[in-house]
């Protein structure tokens, strides 16, 4: 059976309304992902959110007085309607790898997008070479790695294909990238998951 595009599952739960349970439950872990980066950041700060969905990051980064600028990107036309409608802000429907926002950025945030991918590590180095400042920090947050084994039935559950990564091959990965300073933390603890894990480093 083909796999399906994710984009595709991700339209049909914007139009069943499923976009807001996901806010809901990963806000703990996007809370505590922000809690750890923005005190690293000098102001202001421009930022991009990759996977925005509805846009609800944005909106959350666009409340800080710091912030200069927020722009989120998604593949699912669905997620982008919604995030234009809820709110302000420069939204771009757009598949990666294969697109570069016309700027570079202080920020990078990602909450379950990468593993979507079939080569992540590839598009950690795209972000460290053309979408971050010197200086400028990533952050991302997957659910779907090698220690969280309840995660591990998800590709077939969905028929969709992701890319199952250990917490020490994204380290690694965003080592070889040329990120410093990299390192993870697992964030939105809770009795019965074993939390996201959160990879952040530093272009130089």
């Amino acid at each position: 059976m083909t796999t399906r595009d994710p984009t595709d599952i991700f339209s049909e739960w914007a139009l069943r309304n499923r976009d807001e349970g996901m806010e809901n439950g990963h806000a703990n872990s996007v809370d505590e992902m922000l809690n750890i980066v923005l005190p690293m950041l000098s102001t202001p700060f421009s930022a991009i959110d990759v996977g925005c969905g509805n846009g609800w990051v944005c909106r959350k980064l666009q409340s800080y007085d710091n912030c200069s600028k927020v722009v989120g990107i998604d593949g699912s036309i669905e997620m982008i309607v919604k995030a234009k409608d809820k709110g302000r802000g420069e939204f771009h429907l757009a598949k990666l790898p294969g697109w570069a926002p016309s700027q570079k950025f202080d920020l990078i945030h990602s909450m379950e997008f990468l593993y979507y991918l079939t080569n992540p590590l590839e598009m950690l180095q795209e972000f460290f070479n053309e979408w971050l400042n010197n200086k400028g920090i990533l952050i991302a947050g997957v659910d779907h790695y090698l220690e969280n084994t309840a995660s591990h039935d998800w590709p077939e559950s969905l028929n969709v294909n992701m890319t199952m990564l250990s917490e020490e091959q994204w380290k690694k990965g965003m080592i070889d990238a040329g990120f410093t300073d990299v390192e993870t933390q697992r964030v939105g603890v809770r009795p019965g998951f074993v939390g996201t894990l959160a990879i952040f480093g530093r272009k130089p």
